[in-house]
């Protein structure tokens, strides 16, 4: 056995041996109250470096401690900044994807493309699939193998370039979707330990992302064409190529019933927003503090909403509003495990921040930084490679953040940085290594696919597979990255590297 493959196998027993998300979000929460009682113990104390008071540490392993772990756990639980906006965002995406709205429109797009353009909008479909959730796992990676195999080429290759765009790319995106408020409410959070008054815009990051869009969609397409095809040569298994169905007269009329919808909603958010005076512009005429940018979440369910009704209602798939209810619940329903993670993980959090563990450790390690001279690129490229090397053996990007975020965030502010160019370079390393990560929920998934074709593909054949699209999207997105900030670009509307 190679050393790549005894590596691999290290990866994989560690990853299977961690404990579930909540058990470790109980484990820190528990850990955080005893290390709150050493370090008032140990009188450990720091100064604000913004407010030139003393920081010290709250002992919640006492009688007081008890009191307000006991009176607290609902608010911290209902308070908590991702909850709401993720449950919000999902009951809209959900009628649009019952409706097989967002179906039609993946098949429509991978179905009209042209031969020389198939897989550039393979990676491009994956990555823009992202927006609702699990759908291009469930379709899309499946569809393009079958698509590839009527194009006479190896379907394990189309499976591989859906694959990387679904979840190589998974922070990419032209639209803002349902991890966007997960993240920033998160980032929000653990900016309140620096500035209580901070808020992370679920819109942060979405200039960066869009552009990443493309820049990905370009990578992937070469990584394909130049490396996995010619690895993979000719197929020569026994699966036959099926005949895509194209979209049927009531999905046309859907889609079209969509676009009209797409179109009334546009002239109304134009009409609110281009005049200075603008119904959807703050009271003083100011875009980015206004009700449209505060309220993305809210225009993200009313789209999705009205998008799907108007898909419904034209393809017959929501006849009432029972229809209707079974799509937002069913939405709702998936989020059950989601449900119990966020109400452990908001009190690991708000431990966290009532011991003021987090302030004091992000104002040491701030002065390690410091101490230690590094520039932009060299902490940029740490946290990056840091959060790869997490995502190995931790699969739930929220999850990982929320263990991150209450750290990196505030230490990255106290050198100046915003805790937007933090969740920037979070997202690119959680994305790069989730098609290689055996703890990657829909892994196992992906296997059962490839062995459709090829009954000797295992876990190691799908992590050689999908390696170089994680080493080139890893280099080439840290290139971007680098520039941007070097740029001093804004990562998306009001969202700046450098803070103030």
């Amino acid at each position: 056995m190679s050393i790549i493959n005894r590596s691999l196998k290290v990866i994989e027993k560690a990853g299977n041996a961690l404990p579930h998300p909540v058990s470790i979000f109980a484990i820190l929460a528990g850990l955080v109250v005893v290390l709150s009682a050493i370090g008032a113990w140990a009188d450990l104390s720091v100064v604000h470096p913004g407010t030139g008071k003393a920081i010290t540490v709250v002992n919640l392993l006492s009688v007081s401690g008890l009191h307000r772990i006991l009176t607290g756990t609902v608010s911290n639980f209902t308070n908590f900044a991702p909850l709401g906006t993720v449950l919000v965002a999902m009951i809209g995406i959900g009628i649009a994807e019952y409706s097989g709205l967002i179906g039609a429109l993946m098949r429509l797009l991978v179905l009209s493309a042209p031969p020389r353009m198939l897989t550039a909008v393979i990676v491009f479909a994956g990555i823009v699939s992202n927006v609702a959730s699990e759908i291009g796992y469930v379709l899309l990676v499946p569809l393009s193998a079958m698509i590839f195999l009527a194009a006479g080429r190896n379907p394990i290759a189309g499976l591989a370039a859906a694959f990387a765009g679904v979840s190589g790319g998974y922070s990419a995106n032209l639209l803002l979707g349902t991890v966007d408020p997960l993240l920033a409410g998160l980032s929000t959070e653990a900016a309140k330990i620096i500035d209580p008054s901070y808020v992370v815009n679920p819109a942060a990051n979405y200039y960066f992302m869009f552009v990443s869009t493309f820049f990905l969609t370009i990578i992937g397409t070469l990584v394909t064409e130049k490396i996995i095809v010619p690895r993979l040569g000719h197929y020569t298994g026994d699966e036959k190529a099926e005949k895509l169905q194209g979209l049927k007269p009531e999905e046309k009329r859907g889609l079209f019933y969509a676009f009209l919808t797409a179109l009334a909603l546009a002239g109304v958010i134009l009409a609110g927003l281009v005049p200075a005076d603008g119904f959807l512009r703050a009271p003083n005429g100011d875009f980015l503090r206004g009700p449209f940018m505060s309220g993305i979440v809210t225009v993200i369910f009313f789209a999705a909403f009205a998008l799907g009704l108007a898909y419904g209602a034209g393809a017959k798939t929501i006849r009432n509003d029972h229809d209707a209810m079974k799509g937002m619940s069913k939405a709702i329903e998936t989020l059950g495990a989601y449900i119990v993670i966020v109400f452990v993980a908001a009190q690991f959090v708000a431990y966290f921040n009532w011991t003021n563990l987090g302030l004091v450790l992000a104002v040491k390690g701030a002065e390690f930084l410091k101490a230690m001279q590094l520039g932009p690129v060299p902490l940029i490229i740490s946290l990056v490679l840091i959060s790869a090397a997490i995502n190995l053996v931790m699969g739930s990007a929220s999850a990982k953040w929320a263990l991150m975020a209450p750290v990196f965030i505030p230490m990255f502010m106290l050198l100046g940085y915003s805790p937007e160019m933090t969740q920037a370079a979070y997202r690119v390393g959680d994305s790069v290594t989730n098609i290689i990560s055996p703890c990657m929920s829909y892994f196992a998934f992906i296997i059962a696919l490839l062995q459709r074709y090829d009954k000797r593909f295992g876990m190691g054949s799908l992590i050689a597979t999908m390696l170089p699209y994680t080493v080139f999207f890893l280099a080439a997105w840290l290139v971007l990255l680098i520039a941007w900030v070097l740029l001093g670009l804004p990562l998306g509307p009001g969202a700046y590297m450098r803070l103030g």
